[in-house]
């Protein structure tokens, strides 16, 4: 028995020896693959660091890129917004830098400015022929010793900077409108002294007297173009003083001849009710005089507008100067001061109200004058720094205040009767339509809000309830 546990003990340490020095020699062979490989497994801890970099920077770059996104999106309005109000700044700016254009000429019509433009091209023309007086040379020069082949090379140059200056100069002609017209003087300016710094090499130049001909050609031909507006304007308003006061003798014949035909209508039955008197019985007697009563007054009536009417179309210059304003299309302290001689001068203020305006006009005074035209122009003399349109004075509106308009209309009328309040029907509905609109739609928009919120609240609530903790065990 003890022999075999002694073998047994003896075979185990055996196995236990063997296996000992095997993983001896397998820790030596892994120890050595260790050293062998560790540069690779190096490595791949260095990859795996700089992947791990690499996803937290791509993180990063990404947040950065949704603020910066989410800060473009933010600030584009207020870009635009800028953006808008430098162009309002920079038209502006440039419409102050064109310059106010004085007047150089006062020419009565468009066919004297005409005629000046005509003298000037003639002018030119002359000047142009004529040696020296519109462009030359200080020295005379020579080429290849000739002074024939020098004056030709001095000609040649001499016509193109001519020819350059006329193209700077007409380029600059046809372009001329108010808002240009002084640049464009120093346009000219600016073309004769490069074209003449060109040509100083040489020793030519252009004339100063052949560049104030150009200059008063632009001049010209500008104020000419005004004057043909100018008088188109006054054309059209005379064709529309034509029309009132066709429309208006219209009306005074059309009522002469109503009241004539009234007045034969009543006169013809007053005949026929006093021959009915002196044959009717005396129960009749004095129904009949109240009818002759009546008659009478109405035959009287219509002979006052009959005469009236003959007096209306013998004064030729009878008329009704009213004071007018349009709160809704031209605001508060603006009102058109003007002339009609039409029978109802009413009908003259609702055509001004017509489809060219979104509001009819609201009336302050009516004044009937026998001079209405000289009515018309004191009124209009009391406020000369006033007028809305200081180019076209023929407007007739004026931004003065109301207190003004009633000094300046009682000082000449007293007795008028003057409106002091702009009714503007139109004008405040349709604001207090706009207004209920707004109104309406904040209501909705907070009872939308409102019954978001009612929701949410009442989902929570649900949730709340329907939550149930667990038993802590």
């Amino acid at each position: 028995m003890n022999t075999v546990l002694y073998i047994s003990i003896a075979i185990l340490s055996g196995i236990s020896c063997v296996l000992l020095i095997a993983w001896l020699k397998s820790r030596a062979a892994l120890s050595s693959l260790r050293e062998k490989y560790a540069p690779i497994a190096a490595i791949d801890g260095e990859l795996s660091r700089l992947r791990q970099e690499q996803d937290d920077l791509r993180s990063r770059i990404k947040e950065r890129r949704q603020g910066w996104e989410a800060e473009i999106e933010r600030t584009l309005p207020e870009i635009e917004s800028l953006s808008k109000q430098v162009d309002l700044l920079r038209d502006a700016a440039e419409i102050q830098s064109f310059g106010f254009y004085e007047p150089h000429f006062d020419f009565g019509t468009s066919e004297e400015y005409k005629n000046a433009v005509k003298i000037n091209r003639d002018k030119q023309k002359s000047t142009m022929k004529r040696k020296d007086e519109a462009a030359f040379c200080a020295i005379d020069w020579t080429v290849e010793g000739s002074k024939a082949k020098g004056r030709q090379m001095i000609n040649k140059q001499l016509k193109l900077m001519l020819r350059a200056f006329n193209g700077e100069c007409d380029a600059a002609i046809t372009k001329a409108r108010f808002d240009n017209v002084t640049r464009l003087e120093e346009r000219i300016e600016r073309s004769f002294a490069a074209i003449n710094k060109l040509g100083e090499t040489n020793q030519c130049r252009i004339t100063r007297a052949f560049k104030e001909l150009k200059l008063e050609e632009l001049r010209l031909a500008y104020e000419y173009a005004v004057k043909k507006q100018d008088e188109r304007e006054e054309q059209r308003r005379i064709r529309v003083e034509m029309q009132e006061e066709e429309r208006a003798r219209k009306e005074i014949e059309n009522a002469q001849r109503e009241a004539e035909k009234e007045e034969n209508r009543f006169e013809q039955a007053l005949i026929k009710a006093r021959a009915e008197l002196e044959q009717a019985r005396d129960s009749q007697n004095e129904a009949l005089r109240k009818k002759i009563s009546l008659l009478e007054e109405q035959f009287r009536e219509a002979h006052d507008r009959k005469e009236k009417a003959i007096s209306r179309a013998q004064l030729t210059r009878s008329g009704h100067v009213y004071v007018i304003s349009n709160i809704g299309s031209f605001g508060e302290d603006v009102f058109k001061i003007g002339m009609t001689r039409r029978l109802e001068p009413l009908d003259r203020v609702k055509e001004l109200g017509d489809a060219s305006v979104p509001f009819p006009f609201d009336v302050h005074a009516m004044i009937y004058s026998e001079d209405a035209h000289s009515l018309e122009s004191k009124l209009h003399e009391r406020f000369p720094e006033k007028q809305v349109n200081l180019i076209n004075q023929r407007k007739e509106f004026f931004g003065v205040t109301l207190a003004e308009v009633r000094d300046a209309v009682t000082e000449f009328s007293p007795d008028v009767e003057f409106i002091t309040t702009a009714v503007a029907e139109q004008f405040r509905a349709s604001a207090a339509i706009r207004k209920k609109k707004e109104l309406e739609a904040e209501q909705r928009r907070e009872k939308e809000q409102a019954t978001e919120i009612a929701a949410a609240r009442d989902k929570f609530d649900h949730l709340r309830e329907s939550w149930k903790a667990e038993p802590v065990a």
